[in-house]
């Protein structure tokens, strides 16, 4: 998408110096991207303790690992 923006040079060089990016377009991509997820942390960081998450890793560890097992009796049944 194109758009014609004024954005003061010296914030310009700035973000360019930050990113590392020498184009404006790549530069200013790289800063609205890293806003963006520096906001999906917040959003997170915010769900904190307001979320019961009842999960046994243990239980599921097993039945991958019975899954696996399955899995690789019928490939030696294959072969």
């Amino acid at each position: 998408m194109r758009a014609t923006l004024n954005i003061p040079d010296d914030l310009m060089k700035k973000v360019q110096k930050i990113s590392g990016e020498t184009s404006k377009t790549k530069a200013i991509t790289a800063a609205m991207k890293e806003y963006l997820r520096k906001e999906k942390m917040k959003k997170l960081i915010s769900l904190r303790g307001k979320i019961q998450i009842d999960y046994d890793w243990e239980k599921e560890e097993a039945l991958e690992l019975k899954a696996q097992r399955k899995r690789e009796r019928l490939l030696e049944r294959k072969d």
